[in-house]
């Protein structure tokens, strides 16, 4: 494989970013409130974080609505193979913010804009491990800006529209592998700076029968993100003017989502939600990254830079959620469980995503401190299955088998304020 088309790959699968949060490369911690309760909001959506979840759940907020936080997230991933003994990926520390605020007028009609971040995080690995000619470092920042209007049609139906504006900006390093060729260029290093920007839309419904029940339905659509950025190689020897670098393009179109959620409350204080997210992962198949054809390398009687496509194959996937609140006097406890399935097949499965099926267990408070004022407090345990992957003898044709052990803590804080 020819360092270019390693950048390629590595490219491709980090414009597409989320490490460990969600299956796949989505973030789904948009608020405490919902994290805490496993991120069951959709039949609810009861404060400003409906934004995402359910932007019908705006219509039944009034007055003025506010609310800022954010979330720390602590993951951690090792790697062993049949060549290497264990090694841990450097440890990191991302935080995710949001912002929200709202205003309901009297006839019925809510309007909101919120801010959060829909995709990112990043890796790390130790310079001198075995997969440095794979990935070394990642980091991806993906912020959205998302206007809303929601409408209380009557007493028992609410529905919601959102647009969202995305953009992006990821950068990359790592050591590229030039198989045969290595010995010209032993320390050759390409760094990646690359930009993007999309929009999309969103809505939701609620409907709710009887007092006690709520249910939900909101959907997401897809959108296509289009990236430009540049790639610069170093150090590398005698083969520099075959890799000049220079501007590459590429495209990517981020899955459509469902949410659908049934809430019920069990007495006055309790409340109980079960929500099913689908996610078309099925749209990130096969991708292609444009760049300058660089100079005919001789022995190779080809170009060692060039344009290069990367098959991805993923499917579509499902999350289940099911979140618990009890409401005492000022206080809310808050617990929940997430079970979230990998869209990546085996053979797909590389140290720039090693993804895996998770269990996923949370608990939170929440405390009026005065009238109109609010804080909540959450945690979100991820516990990943171990992913064993296998080269071509294993029959999943993995380029780099072995075996992906992965946790992440998370802690998020919001501050809302109501008038």
């Amino acid at each position: 494989m020819t360092g270019i088309r390693l950048f390629a790959g590595a490219l491709l699968l980090f414009l597409v970013p989320g490490m460990v949060v969600a299956g796949g490369f989505q973030l789904n911690e948009h608020g405490a409130t919902a994290m805490a309760q496993g991120g069951a909001f959709a039949a609810r959506a009861s404060d400003l974080s409906a934004m995402y979840f359910n932007p019908a759940g705006l219509a039944q907020l009034s007055g003025l609505h506010v609310a800022l936080g954010g979330t720390m997230i602590l993951p951690r991933t090792s790697f062993e193979s049949v060549l290497t003994n264990s090694i841990d990926m450097v440890k990191q520390t991302f935080f995710i913010p949001n912002v929200y605020a709202s205003y309901a007028l009297e006839n019925g009609l809510v309007f909101g804009a919120g801010f959060c971040t829909p995709f990112g995080l990043g890796t790390e690995w130790p310079e001198n491990w075995a997969g440095r000619n794979r990935a070394v470092k990642a980091d991806l920042k993906s912020y959205a800006v998302n206007p809303t209007v929601a409408y209380k049609i009557n007493d028992i139906l609410f529905a919601g529209v959102g647009f969202s504006y995305m953009w992006s900006n990821v950068k990359l390093s790592y050591f590229p592998d030039l198989g045969a060729l290595q010995g010209f260029a032993p320390n050759g290093k390409v760094a990646l700076d690359a930009k993007g920007n999309s929009w999309s839309i969103n809505g939701g419904v609620i409907f709710k029968p009887l007092p006690e029940l709520s249910i939900g339905m909101s959907y997401r659509h897809s959108t296509e993100v289009s990236f430009e950025g540049t790639a610069t190689f170093t150090s590398m020897g005698q083969l520099a003017p075959y890799f000049p670098g220079g501007s590459g393009t590429t495209s990517i179109k981020f899955p459509n989502q469902i949410f659908a959620g049934v809430s019920y409350k069990l007495s006055q204080n309790t409340t109980l939600e079960f929500d099913y997210q689908w996610i078309g992962w099925s749209s990130y198949d096969t991708l292609v990254i444009g760049l300058p054809t660089g100079p005919v390398f001789p022995l190779a009687g080809r170009p060692l830079q060039a344009t290069s496509k990367s098959p991805k194959d993923w499917n579509d996937a499902s999350m289940l959620r099911l979140g618990m609140e009890y409401v005492h006097n000022e206080w809310a406890f808050r617990m929940g469980f997430i079970y979230d399935a990998t869209p990546q097949p085996n053979r797909t499965v590389e140290p720039l995503l090693p993804d895996a099926n998770r269990f996923e267990g949370t608990l939170g408070i929440g405390y009026k401190v005065v009238e109109n004022w609010s804080i909540d407090v959450a945690y979100q345990l991820i516990l990943f299955e171990t992913r064993t992957v296998t080269g071509p003898l294993g029959g999943d044709l993995n380029t780099f088998p072995g075996k992906y052990q992965s946790t992440a803590n998370l802690f998020g804080l919001g501050v809302s304020y109501a008038m």
